[in-house]
């Protein structure tokens, strides 16, 4: 939109928002780290910010996960101001927090050009270049009493007992993004002790993201509304099974769905084969963007359904490319891959932009995938297993950087800015246990 409309726009909705109580926006965008930060405006100011954008500091881009700051050779100091402009189209009253409404935002320079180190940028351009792309991502999270990591529910995995125990507050969580129009297509209690999960719907991969963050903000503000403790670590306990934040795609073509109806394996379109031998291959570098912390190490680990192991197969949760065929009869809409391997420190637009510049940069051809593993690959021989992917937040690195295409979609500034933040948390954790490290990044997420 152009600045005037984006204003008309801004005061049509702080009209809507007055009247139904809202004060103020919050506008999120997620660095680095993978955290989420936040500028706020008054609703009487949604109108100027729509045309004029928040002042916002590029320093965040090499912000830790514990606010220390570390620098790039291109971000880094006090010096420099970007403007966080709302996307309209996305913005929510937030039912669990009485008040407010939220936006993502895209971080321009005072120009009005587009920053070269905007995550959600990234992600729409290389979805732009991608084709139709389908992406959505699973939560898992975990529900605490009390900052020292005692589960609200005692209940078994996957286990009646659990739901009965946090029902009004599932229900809470259900509620409320029922009314923010987020589609949820499945919940569940999940494996690890005071862990849940719940699946949306698929949709392009800017908004997959962009509904990420809803979804989280929305569970915590209702984990606290009810005096809970909310963690969406890779680990929350070392040792224990970790949070994983596993990314589902497809792609389509003329209304049709890629992952159905073709000659290659369980009906794989020559594309889609071409398109998932391709993220195979490039996995160990997507790990450092989608298992970005050095906890993230503690999580992806074998036999803990983390899927550590460079391989794929159907239906096969200890593969990191898992294929996922959906039942006879419903193939032609519920076929997917899933990217078992990533998790909740990861910042999702980077995740999905990396995933769309594969994509884009596949070439025509019959790629072959590598034979299936349909096996838990830990219980192969040793000569026979795959490949483990990265076990440390430095190989993960050494192979993003080796990535050509990656590389080139991320572009230098944003490139270095990034193995910057993650080379800083590798040296802040240098000497930790697995307890210290799991303990500093339970709440972070």
């Amino acid at each position: 939109m152009e600045r005037d409309e984006r204003r008309a726009r801004a005061r049509q909705l702080t009209d809507e928002l007055t009247a139904l109580g809202v004060r103020a926006v919050a506008l999120t965008f997620v660095d680095n780290a993978g955290v989420t930060r936040v500028k706020t405006v008054p609703v009487a100011r949604l109108a100027h910010a729509a045309a004029w954008g928040v002042g916002m500091s590029p320093v965040f881009d090499v912000f830790l996960l514990d606010d220390s700051i570390t620098t790039s050779r291109h971000v880094g100091g006090p010096v420099g101001d970007l403007r966080l402009f709302p996307d309209l189209e996305q913005l929510t009253v937030l039912v669990a927090q009485p008040g407010w409404a939220w936006a993502p935002a895209d971080r321009l320079t005072q120009e009005g050009e587009p920053y070269v180190c905007c995550q959600r940028s990234f992600a729409r351009t290389n979805a732009e270049r991608a084709g139709e792309l389908r992406m959505a991502f699973e939560v898992e999270w975990f529900v605490g009493l009390d900052d020292a990591a005692t589960p609200a529910g005692q209940g078994p995995a996957y286990g009646m007992t659990r739901l009965v125990e946090l029902s009004s507050y599932v229900d809470s969580v259900l509620g409320a993004l029922e009314a923010q129009e987020v589609p949820v297509e499945q919940f569940h209690p999940e494996y690890a002790p005071g862990q849940l999960e719940l699946s949306v719907a698929a949709t392009d991969p800017v908004s997959a993201a962009d509904r990420l963050i809803l979804v989280r903000q929305t569970i915590r503000a209702v984990s606290r509304s009810f005096g809970y403790h909310v963690s969406f670590a890779p680990v929350v306990v070392a040792g224990q099974v970790g949070n994983g934040q596993h990314l589902h795609l497809s792609a389509w073509a003329g209304g049709g769905n890629q992952f159905t109806g073709g000659p290659g394996p369980y009906g794989l379109t020559t594309a889609a084969e071409n398109l998932l031998a391709e993220l195979l291959d490039r996995l160990p570098a997507l790990a450092a963007i989608g298992a970005p912390s050095v906890a993230s190490y503690l999580r992806l680990v074998p036999q803990h359904w983390a899927a550590p192991y460079q391989c794929w197969g159907r239906e096969n949760r200890e593969a990191a490319l898992r294929l996922v065929t959906g039942s006879l009869g419903e193939r032609d809409t519920a076929a997917n891959a899933e990217l078992k391997c990533f998790d909740g420190a990861a910042n999702p637009y980077l995740l999905v932009g990396a995933v769309a510049a594969i994509a884009a940069g596949v070439a025509d051809g019959s790629r072959s995938l590598p034979s299936e593993v349909p096996i838990d690959p830990a219980l192969l021989p040793d000569a026979e297993q795959p490949p483990r992917l990265p076990q440390r937040v430095e190989e993960a690195v050494a192979a993003l950087r080796a990535d050509k295409l990656l590389t080139a979609a991320l572009g230098e500034p944003l490139l270095e800015a990034f193995c910057a933040v993650r080379q800083a948390e590798v040296e802040l954790f240098r000497d930790a246990e697995p307890a210290a490290i799991a303990e500093a990044s339970r709440w972070i997420y």
